[in-house]
């Protein structure tokens, strides 16, 4: 077993971290992390569980700590959901101390040495990490992706081998990716907020990265340019995306390239059966109240795909597009023998 722990435990996606963590067949959860007033209480009497599901008894007699790197130095990796602000420092002194970080964060994305990783879509990126040791860091940073952006380049996935240099996206984000208290009742009920603060400089240029190509020691982005409008909607989980691409193919060739397609890889504990599921015949789907939790929410679903090339995309933030992603991360390294 593989000794991991989780920063910023409290919180969202922390949560999402522990539910994932907390009967893991590879890692053993060991250290939570948060605040100063959280830390020395047991987790079940620090965390308000505000998960739609049931909270881990195994870890709920964990001491929480503060958010040190003394406190997690002994440790083989450790989870990440702190705050930007904080994650930048904190996460480096903990990489440079020779632990390996998986960070949900935004701080490490776009650093020339860090892999900004989608498993199914650029697992080679991880060759980063021998960057980050040659230049002498005992540890590692892996980070994934906003949680839009995770759902974008899953969709266009499977057809990245088609033409296109142009992709528009307008996003419908569930209110669960701005934090539990990130939008007011006031503010969202009856409501859509036509902004989202950084979000579409980040569904922007993180694709770039994503879907770029690996040449020795740096990344060459991909050679297509991303227009996004990204909005807050009344829905609890579940970011819904409207994706335009100029693919000149017939719409029935891009849904055989739907319908036809698989993972690289199999085996990790946390991936789905299905990444990418395909309403064919459905004209009304997906919906994220209806689709969302498909292979445990770590499937990305796709339908309406239409001329020009138009299609809809629908992901679980806070899994898929957060806590899942990074825990897949960490199961593709140990695939890979990086640890």
């Amino acid at each position: 077993m593989i000794n991991v722990g989780v920063l910023g435990a409290t919180g969202a996606v922390g949560q999402r971290f522990v539910q994932l963590l907390s009967d893991h067949p590879w890692f053993n959860l060991q250290t939570l992390t948060a605040s100063e007033r959280s830390a020395g209480k047991s987790y079940c009497d620090a965390v308000n569980w505000r998960l739609d599901e049931p909270f881990p008894e195994s870890a709920g007699e964990i001491i929480v700590k503060d958010t040190t790197v003394d406190c997690v130095k002994d440790l083989d990796l450790v989870f990440s959901a702190l705050p930007a602000d904080l994650a930048g420092g904190l996460e480096t002194a903990i990489a440079d101390a020779g632990v390996g970080v998986f960070s949900n964060a935004s701080s490490h994305r776009m650093d020339v040495d860090v892999p900004l990783v989608v498993p199914e879509v650029n697992p080679d990126h991880l060759g980063l990490i021998d960057v980050q040791r040659d230049r002498g860091r005992d540890g590692f940073i892996v980070t994934n992706p906003n949680c839009s952006t995770i759902v974008m380049v899953m969709a266009l996935n499977p057809i990245r081998n088609r033409s296109f240099s142009d992709v528009r996206v307008a996003t419908m984000q569930a209110i669960s990716g701005a934090g539990f208290q990130g939008v007011s009742a006031m503010e969202i009920y009856d409501n859509v907020v036509p902004y989202i603060g950084s979000e579409e400089k980040k569904m922007e240029t993180e694709p770039l990265k994503i879907m770029g190509r690996l040449d020795g020691s740096v990344i060459q982005n991909a050679g297509f340019s991303v227009s996004t409008s990204c909005h807050r909607v009344p829905v609890i989980d579940g970011h819904t995306l409207a994706i335009w691409a100029d693919v000149k193919e017939e719409p029935d060739l891009i849904k055989d390239d739907f319908r036809n397609y698989r993972a690289p890889f199999s085996g990790l504990p946390t991936q789905p059966t299905k990444s990418i599921h395909f309403f064919d015949k459905e004209q009304d789907r997906p919906q994220p109240r209806l689709d969302r939790r498909r292979g445990d929410g770590m499937t990305v679903s796709v339908g309406r795909v239409r001329e020009g090339l138009r299609f809809i995309a629908m992901g679980h933030n806070t899994i898929r597009g957060a806590a899942g992603a990074s825990v897949m991360n960490a199961e593709l390294a140990v695939s890979k023998k990086v640890l």
